[in-house]
């Protein structure tokens, strides 16, 4: 319990961090549109945002600590979740990061009403698969 509660102060204080430091939202949506962009002031930030966050877990895992994690290996599975995912963050304006995170730390009503939207349909879509026999 204590290491959850450890890592959403930390995804928290990443995000304040960014907010206040240099008035960026940390939603993976704009990291990697920023990471991506041609200006170098925008880029600069978001890269060292992304190798923070590639590098996290194997930082973790040297420490001696473990999060053990399954992923499934059916690879039908996991382009259909990419798939998903890419078009529910197109079509919400954003992704669960930086609506549930940033937006609603905000007090965004948009990013309320998104974070509500993204909880209904992962439980819904857990619902189905269950029914489905569908383990991941």
């Amino acid at each position: 319990m204590y290491s959850e509660l450890a890592g959403g102060l930390l995804i928290g204080l990443a995000a304040a961090v960014l907010w206040l430091g240099i008035g960026r939202i940390s939603g993976m949506t704009g990291v990697m549109s920023s990471l991506f962009a041609l200006h170098e002031p925008q880029r600069r930030w978001s890269l060292w945002f992304f190798i923070g966050l590639v590098a996290a877990y194997p930082l973790f895992h040297l420490a001696g600590a473990e999060a053990p994690m399954t992923i499934t290996d059916d690879p039908r599975l996991l382009i259909a979740a990419g798939l998903l995912v890419g078009f529910g963050t197109y079509i919400g304006n954003g992704c669960t990061s930086g609506h549930g995170v940033c937006g609603m730390g905000r007090l965004s009503l948009r990013s309320v009403i998104a974070t509500l939207v993204f909880m209904a349909a992962g439980i819904a879509t857990v619902a189905v698969m269950n029914q489905l026999g569908v383990s991941v």
